[in-house]
């Protein structure tokens, strides 16, 4: 966990209004979940929901991200991440791996 201190993980969707990228900061779950494998909202990271659904959305289309990434749909707010409902984001600790 220690050499992912600062690491900025991020990816080129864009936001609803053709913005900038947004960055999804991988130490920032860490900081909320505590330890990779651990679900978080995603509402947690504080993110407009377009963002979220853009972002993540573009992370569950590309295979080589998307595989580190547990969507599921349970208790709170649900967005639509490539066209599936999801509330909460389990990051397996293997995304060290590709960065």
């Amino acid at each position: 966990m220690q050499r992912l201190a600062g690491v900025l993980f991020q990816m080129q969707p864009l936001d609803a209004d053709g913005g900038g990228p947004p960055a999804f900061e991988l130490d920032r779950y860490l900081a909320l979940a505590g330890a990779f494998g651990t679900p978080i909202a995603l509402s947690s990271f504080g993110l407009t929901a377009s963002e979220i659904e853009n972002l993540f959305s573009s992370y569950n289309e590309d295979y080589h991200i998307s595989r580190f990434f547990q969507l599921s749909n349970s208790a709170g707010t649900a967005y639509n991440i490539d066209n599936e409902p999801a509330t909460h984001i389990a990051i397996a600790a293997e995304i060290n791996s590709i960065l």
